[in-house]
Order: structure tokens, then C-alpha cells, then sequence
């Protein structure tokens, strides 16, 4: 079953450059609505393989992305289209809104 790729800073360029809409989690280990939101993410990850890539960063091991998108509050889920930024969600919400999201960008 697919999972959710491991963005860090040194290929965070590199996965979304995809040609394919990337969902981006923004998440730390202490953060309990990160940790509600996550089975959610690992399931789209699995639902949208082959037609979008989904992956979770570390804030707190990578900072230098984080700082690049002025994150302040997480969870923040950022979409990715061509490179750019296209939607942006800020705290946990339900699967239903993040595949709306994703839909909207998967032409």
C-alpha cells in the first residue's frame, strides 16, 4: 500500500517539481491534531497513487522549508501544482475537504 513520501529539506524541490498535484502535511511529533490528521493523509496517499503525491514533513527536522512558507501553525497542509502553491489548509480537518482540494488541482 502506498505511503506518504518524506519530504525533507534536501528533496523538498524535487517532489514538488512532480508533474502531478503534491499535498504537502506540515506536521511535528508533539502536535496532537498533526497526529489525528495523519491516518487521513496515509490514506490518500494510498487513494491518489498514480494521480497525486502526498508527503509529510518534519518541521522540526527541516526548517528550512518551513521558514520558506512562513508555517506557524500546524498541522498546515499546502497543494502544490507546477511547483507553486495553489491551496493552502491550516489545522486538521476531514478527509472529504483534502480530497476536494486535491480533486480541484487533478485535471
Amino acid at each position: 500500500m502506498p505511503r506518504a513520501i518524506e519530504i525533507t529539506d534536501k528533496n523538498f524541490e524535487e517532489v514538488i517539481g512532480s508533474k502531478q498535484p503534491v499535498l504537502v502535511d506540515f506536521w511535528a511529533e508533539w502536535c496532537g491534531p498533526c497526529k489525528a490528521i495523519a491516518p487521513v493523509v496515509e490514506e490518500l496517499a494510498s487513494e491518489y497513487d498514480g494521480k497525486a503525491v502526498i508527503g509529510k514533513i518534519d518541521v522540526d527536522s527541516n526548517p528550512e522549508v518551513s521558514a520558506k512558507f512562513g508555517i506557524r501553525s500546524i498541522p498546515t497542509l499546502l497543494v502544490f501544482k507546477n511547483g507553486e502553491v495553489v491551496d493552502k489548509q491550516i489545522g486538521a480537518v476531514s478527509k472529504h475537504v483534502l480530497s476536494q482540494k486535491l480533486e480541484a488541482q487533478i485535471a
